[in-house]
């Protein structure tokens, strides 16, 4: 990594410090800023000197002002070697085309920086002996869409690029189901209802997702109430669209956050849950090869389950 910017090969990411950024560390900005990249790379860019601010390089630690210019220096991606690996898989279907998980709590999709081992693109690896589609590169092979570490239930891989392109398709035009089910803070007015609100990068946290006002992308979630509990709700949420955090960002919007949500929750957890009560239960879909419209469903994990014995018994 180059101490400055002159024959810097890598790619240059330019920001500029605003008022909400004033008085904080480097590293905890970037952060922030480069949700996707892990916290203790982005340490060790700036250590190497990777990082400039106003065109110097900086401290982990240093504190910005508001305008500071700040270059983040990434070096040239080296191909990474992502390693089959021999992980437990919960399959609910598998042909020549498509296969279908049942994805653990914890469980991460796919490989991201200085993240390559224990994922689900780990154990598909090596489970389809490599056979899975090359359209999203050697990071996320077979990946059409992904869930959160934290939410269980079906996700779909597939095995070639025509299979995958077809599945983008569906996507694209929000004719795949899928159906989740969760449990949300407080008891929700309606029987059912709509949230049809923009969601993009929150504006200043910037890990988070957030209802926006502009720049946003539109956002549909469909809910309907299965169960009540007096603090807590057990619903059923239906994707129209399927945008970054949309359920958990949605049902927080309208003032019930998910039972355990870390990020958009209450921060109350009297359950000791790790990370939001959400399953994606149901997965629908035309498929590749034989057009026949085909449904999977991903039975609650124990956890869930046992969550909804303690609320039927009235444990809040």
């Amino acid at each position: 990594m180059p101490e400055r910017e002159e024959g810097f090969a890598g790619e240059k990411r330019l920001y500029e410090a605003d008022a909400s950024e004033a008085g904080q560390r480097l590293d905890r900005v970037l952060s922030g800023r480069e949700p996707e990249i892990f916290r203790s790379y982005l340490q060790k860019l700036i250590r190497d000197g990777g990082v400039l601010v106003d065109g110097k390089p900086a401290k982990a630690g240093a504190k910005l002002s508001e305008g500071a210019k700040i270059e983040l220096l990434l070096p040239e991606p080296e191909e990474p070697e992502i390693l089959p690996e021999n992980l437990p898989l919960d399959i609910l279907y598998e042909d020549s085309d498509v296969i279908l998980i049942n994805k653990p709590k914890g469980m991460v999709v796919h490989p991201s920086a200085g993240h390559y081992t224990g994922t689900l693109v780990n154990g598909l690896l090596y489970h389809c002996k490599g056979g899975l589609s090359g359209i999203n590169g050697v990071l996320r092979p077979g990946i059409v869409h992904r869930i959160d570490k934290d939410t269980t239930g079906v996700l779909i891989a597939c095995k070639n690029d025509r299979a995958h392109n077809a599945l983008a398709e569906q996507l694209k035009a929000h004719t795949i189901t899928r159906r989740y089910q969760a449990i949300v803070c407080g008891n929700l007015k309606e029987e059912e209802g709509t949230v049809d609100a923009p969601i993009g990068r929150h504006p200043v946290e910037r890990k988070k997702m957030a209802v926006v006002r502009s720049g946003g992308k539109r956002a549909v979630t469909h809910y309907r109430v299965l169960e009540r509990f007096g603090s807590y709700t057990y619903i059923e949420c239906r994707l129209e669209t399927g945008r970054t955090h949309q359920i958990r960002v949605h049902m927080a919007s309208i003032g019930h956050p998910l039972l355990g949500d870390e990020v958009y929750g209450r921060g109350k957890n009297p359950f000791h849950l790790e990370g939001q009560t959400l399953h994606a239960m149901v997965l629908g879909f035309v498929h590749p090869s034989t057009g026949e419209y085909m449904e999977f469903e991903a039975p609650l994990p124990e956890y869930f389950e046992e969550l909804l014995r303690k609320l039927r018994q009235g444990a809040h």
